[in-house]
């Protein structure tokens, strides 16, 4: 029985849109940087033969780019769901010097110098400096849990370990990545959705820094410029207690950060808390509010047990508001809760991992309070045209 040629012949694959290729590619976000491999130049090449195979050629900002093998599955997975791809081909590059160049200009928004990006008129980030009197008040563990928050109401969340001496932001954050460097741009390792900065990740095997203020000063420099943070809605800082150099040094490079003071209800604690929001009329920055962690445990049967006194938030926002002459608020007050030390151990903040337990719910209160707060308007067009009369 003869056979028609259109039942001996295999259909010949449908031909694959160079366009449909380049728009897939153009979902794929560089890990570090969250923006489109296509925008950021790191698509070479895109060959399509004639049956449905595709070559990808993709070039790394750096040769030992940590997230490669995330850059090659995503590109991988994104170009097979084109129409009439039968398979795909990845192959990885690395940026010359003039493309790396033209990168991080790109990144700085046609600047090709370094600067502070949140000390420019023109900057939308909120920016809140996490401070405390003393040590032992919870200081970073406020701080990482309400970046998680923040990064979970959708806002582009950025967390600076200020901390130099006594850095755990990278450990309570789980950050195991570290970062990369493009020549003298850093790409920060990006966790829960927060984008993270520490000396702790350049630092082998938990070895003390021994610093001076000058280098304490260059180094918060280089975390603030030379880091590529993107446009982020907020960015947190964790001090060092005290009112020492780095307390100081924010002030100079990020005039208008606003300071968050945290203490515990205790007497004593709170009195020191104050000195750390009343640098503010010193160095003319604003005070946010006051946070109160360590409020009470609560008990089985439903009460409250108060381990460190009580009202010590309160007197220090009341304090602080006749201080700076300007209405300090209570943000919220954290009960003691085990779930945030293990959390923090572990790498994998409360908010997270416990969302429902008191601590989380009133960490979580407090960063929808500051998440509500509009972006600043210093920079913004108002659009308005000047008239004569």
């Amino acid at each position: 029985m003869p056979v028609s040629p259109s039942a001996s012949q295999p259909a010949s694959p449908s031909p694959v849109s160079l366009d449909a290729v380049h728009g897939a590619l153009a979902t794929v976000n560089d890990p570090e940087i969250r923006r489109p491999i296509t925008e950021l130049d790191m698509v070479r090449s895109v060959d399509v033969s004639d049956d449905g195979r595709v070559a990808v050629t993709v070039l790394l900002t750096v040769a030992g780019c940590p997230m490669r093998s995330q850059i090659i599955s995503s590109v991988d997975e994104a170009v097979s769901r084109v129409a009439g791809v039968t398979g795909v081909d990845v192959t990885l590059d690395v940026m010359n010097d003039d493309q790396r160049a033209a990168l991080k200009t790109k990144l700085r928004g046609g600047i090709a110098e370094r600067e502070i990006p949140f000390a420019r008129p023109d900057s939308l980030t909120r920016v809140y400096a996490v401070a405390s009197g003393k040590g032992g008040v919870g200081k970073s563990s406020v701080t990482v849990n309400l970046a998680a928050a923040l990064a979970q109401q959708g806002l582009k969340v950025g967390v600076v370990d200020a901390d130099i001496y006594g850095f755990s932001v990278p450990r309570m954050l789980g950050v195991t990545t570290p970062p990369t460097q493009v020549d003298d741009m850093i790409m920060p390792p990006v966790v829960s959705d927060v984008k993270v900065i520490s000396v702790g990740m350049f630092v082998p095997d938990n070895q003390p820094v021994v610093w001076r203020g000058p280098m304490l000063h260059r180094a918060l420099q280089q975390f603030l410029a030379d880091v590529y943070w993107g446009d982020l809605d907020v960015l947190l800082l964790d001090l060092p207690p005290g009112t020492g150099d780095v307390a100081i040094s924010v002030a100079q490079l990020i005039p208008g950060a606003e300071i968050l003071v945290v203490t515990t209800p205790q007497q004593a604690a709170a009195e020191v808390a104050e000195r750390a929001g009343t640098i503010a009329t010193q160095t003319r920055q604003r005070v946010a509010g006051v946070i109160e962690n360590m409020s009470w445990l609560e008990q089985p049967d439903g009460s409250r047990l108060e381990l460190f006194g009580s009202g010590g938030g309160r007197r220090v926002a009341e304090s602080l508001s006749r201080v700076v002459g300007a209405e300090v608020p209570l943000l919220g007050q954290i009960p003691l809760d085990v779930r945030v030390r293990e959390a923090g151990d572990v790498g994998e903040p409360v908010v997270l991992s416990a969302p429902e337990s008191p601590a989380a719910v009133a960490l979580s209160g407090i960063a929808r309070g500051l998440g509500q707060r509009a972006r600043g308007l210093a920079g913004r067009k108002l659009g308005l045209t000047p008239t004569g009369r």
